[in-house]
């Protein structure tokens, strides 16, 4: 094994604390016969329960030796992978050598672990290219990931010969892409020690659908407009979803991203503090073959707050022409983003700005950078019981429609008023209690 990873060579750019460079050293060791039996096996077992937790982590079942070498594949984003999920597998010079790298790859997946494991006296490798997972439906690992890294891998499983899985892997790529961009429909960012920022994919990100959304109808109709422009490559407009609270702006953006994930649509979510790195992430992403949304849940600024000039420059784009696979998508419960005072209603008072009105005509075209706004409004009494009714049938409770209504007006008078998420919560109240289902 230690020298067909060592052989590597469009991914044979390793860490040096990845598994599969860890595991070369190990069989490196095995293959020589320089080792400590004692320390030879303490260094499996490591490498074992990594695997292990990458297992638990994405889901893998079955031989999951294949599906981390899968794993490792699809993860790999190198000048091939990449070129592969923008235009597919061109013919060229470079397939011979990346084919060589498959073959190799197919040797790694056949490789057999009877030797190594009846001289050290081990069955780790047999028990985990058996392995049976626990699954259970409130597991907060991605299903996504863990659905094609097991479909792949028995593609891989199943490959011939070096040729098909060549065909298998760039297939892959064109489809889905490579890398945390192509297995994942959204992601927060962290701040790093260092002063900088990582990417992390969202695992248990809702699973709710645009029709799970009761009412809004206009609303809903312009934001699939505009994602829908988007994803197909035309012209769109960043969104500023603005309104009263627990009206439904974030989860319509969630929905927009379950819909057309398939479409290539990616989120990435973005806290304000976090302005500072807005430039940077629109560098890492913009030759990306996705759609990006930037979305910011709950934007205003306080008078003092300055982020807003971030914002404002990344949309205008300045010198650098704006990317065209990214819009801005944002929620708010002010129309302006930006908090007024009467002071700036006043244009008498300057005493310490004597261009008074341009500071305040700054601090108001914030909103001018969305080309859409979408007003989410308080629903009227009706539209509230409207929305209770359907959320509680689709949750099966049978209790009569005029007492629910009662119920549900009891609800919203010590529960914050009247809102979707007020409905919700009160549909969620009433799942859990056996007399709403007599």
């Amino acid at each position: 094994m230690y020298q067909e990873i060592s052989q590597l060579l469009m991914y044979g750019d390793l860490d040096e604390d990845s598994i599969l460079y860890q595991m070369g050293e190990i069989f490196g060791k095995y293959e020589t016969g320089e080792y400590n039996k004692t320390g030879l096996v303490r260094d499996i077992n490591t490498q074992v329960k990594r695997i292990l937790k990458v297992a638990t982590d994405y889901g893998f079942d079955d031989n999951l030796w294949h599906n981390y070498l899968t794993f490792f594949l699809m993860m790999s984003e190198n000048p091939f992978s990449m070129t592969c999920e923008k235009v597919g597998a061109s013919e060229g010079s470079v397939n011979a050598l990346v084919q060589n790298d498959f073959r190799i790859f197919k040797e790694l997946f056949d490789y057999d672990f009877g030797p190594i494991e009846r001289d050290l006296g081990i069955r780790c490798f047999s028990q985990i290219s058996s392995y049976k997972a626990i699954h259970k439906k409130d597991l907060m690992y991605n299903k996504n990931v863990s659905e094609k890294v097991r479909s792949l891998s028995k593609q891989l499983e199943a490959a011939k010969d070096e040729k098909e899985f060549f065909d298998a892997v760039t297939g892959f790529y064109k489809d889905y892409g490579v890398g945390m961009f192509g297995l994942n429909k959204a992601f927060r960012i962290d701040d790093t020690p260092q002063g900088s920022f990582t990417f992390r994919a969202i695992n248990n990100m809702d699973t709710v659908m645009l029709d799970d959304l009761v009412g809004y109808e206009i609303q809903k109709k312009k934001l699939v407009d505009n994602t829908e422009a988007f994803v197909q490559g035309k012209k769109a407009n960043n969104v500023l979803l603005f309104g009263d609270s627990g009206t439904g702006k974030s989860t319509s953006i969630k929905a927009i991203v379950n819909q057309y994930y398939k479409d290539g649509l990616r989120m990435i979510e973005i806290y304000k503090h976090q302005f500072k790195y807005l430039s940077e992430i629109i560098a890492d992403i913009k030759n990306r073959n996705y759609r990006f949304i930037i979305y910011m849940d709950d934007l205003s600024f306080e008078e003092f707050e300055i982020e807003y000039k971030f914002l404002k420059a990344v949309i205008e784009g300045g010198v650098e022409t704006k990317p065209e696979n990214i819009l801005i998508y944002a929620t708010s419960n002010r129309r302006h983003l930006i908090k007024e005072n009467w002071n700036d209603r006043n244009d008498q008072d300057n005493s310490n700005d004597r261009h008074h009105s341009d500071t305040v005509e700054e601090k108001l075209s914030l909103v001018n950078r969305f080309g859409v706004t979408i007003n989410y409004s308080k629903p009227t009494q009706k539209e509230y019981f409207d929305i209770v009714v359907h959320l509680a049938r689709r949750a099966g409770v049978t209790m009569d429609e005029e007492k629910l209504k009662q119920e549900a007006n009891k609800w919203e008078l010590s529960h914050g008023g009247i809102s979707g998420r007020t409905a919700e919560q009160f549909v969620n109240y009433l799942a859990s209690q056996p007399e709403a289902f007599k």
